[in-house]
């Protein structure tokens, strides 16, 4: 048992040396310019311990960042009033700027925003499982939504935050509100 712990602990510095060789070269360079070559010898590790964890590079980001989103995502999900959860979810699109605008520049953008849409599919069939909408409806409601709300907070925060966090909250709000009214209505006439 040891030996395992011991092999764990190993396993999970490499993780945490290649994690934070690419965010370094992530500074300065495009994803798509960085080679495993250069995060390994940056990191301090073999190759195969990049490729014992890793396939790519962008697996690597994925580990890296999946668990923080989702513990942010849960966190409102389960300790956040309902009619604070988009403040709450508005405070964490601030606070994760510096994370989009890197992203956006240094070409892993679609990275996050997949990592934001899994979490968003999930936050929303959660919170609006009651909302009485379809199957269909709801599913397809909480893509629409999930986009919006990414494309919203992407052009708010690459674009210098000029309007007030409450104004984009009340923006989405009213967004979700409405399109979530509409379908109630059709599947009830329906």
């Amino acid at each position: 048992m040891a030996a395992t712990n011991h092999a764990q602990a190993i396993k999970k510095d490499s993780q945490t040396y290649l994690t934070t060789a690419l965010l370094q070269l992530l500074r300065t360079h495009d994803l798509d310019t960085i080679t495993v070559t250069q995060v390994v010898k940056r990191a301090g590790v073999s190759r195969m311990a990049f490729y014992r964890n890793f396939s790519t590079l962008a697996e690597l980001l994925t580990a890296y960042f999946a668990p923080a989103i989702a513990a942010r995502f849960q966190d409102v999900l389960q300790h956040v009033p309902a009619e604070q959860k988009l403040v709450a979810m508005g405070q964490f699109f601030s606070d994760f700027a510096p994370t989009l605008q890197l992203a956006a520049q240094r070409g892993f953008e679609s990275i996050i925003q997949q990592l934001f849409d899994d979490n968003m599919t999930t936050f929303y069939q959660t919170t609006m499982a009651e909302a009485g909408l379809t199957a269909v409806q709801l599913k397809y409601w909480t893509k629409f939504m999930s986009a919006g709300v990414y494309a919203i907070w992407r052009e708010w925060l690459l674009n210098g935050q000029t309007e007030s966090l409450t104004t984009i909250h009340d923006l989405l709000a009213t967004l979700q509100n409405s399109t979530m009214e509409a379908l109630v209505k059709a599947a009830k006439e329906a």
